[in-house]
């Protein structure tokens, strides 16, 4: 059983950085696509960043240009590189294999990290 687990959350100021990582454990001998997802309270979980075959990338317009997705196939890792974070990207964050046709289709998911950005 493959098993996601994610690090690197925190409370930041806006304009800050923050990285996180997701490890997968289990049976990984499987190059996945990965993607991330973020949630608040009271709204709909939105995807985030997506990386699929032949490291192809995927970012909702809300994060282009300060959040960076990555993979290191060979840890089996994963990574959101966030940077000028904002208020309104606090949220908990999700790491997920995702379908290779469709990033936003997330196969399983982490338990989540939260991230929390102050003004």
């Amino acid at each position: 059983q493959v098993k996601l687990v994610e690090s690197g959350g925190g409370s930041v100021q806006a304009g800050e950085s923050l990285t996180l990582s997701c490890t997968a454990s289990g049976a990984t001998y499987i190059d996945y696509c990965w993607g991330w997802f973020r949630q608040v309270p009271g709204k709909e979980r939105e995807a985030v960043a997506g990386i699929t075959g032949g490291d192809k990338v995927n970012y909702d317009d809300s994060v282009k240009g300060r959040f960076t997705i990555s993979r290191d196939n060979a840890k089996n890792m994963a990574y959101l590189q966030m940077n000028n974070l904002r208020t309104e990207d606090t949220a908990t964050y999700y790491c997920a294999h995702v379908s290779c046709l469709d990033w936003v289709s997330p196969v399983r998911m982490g338990q989540g990290t939260q991230v929390t950005v102050a003004s």
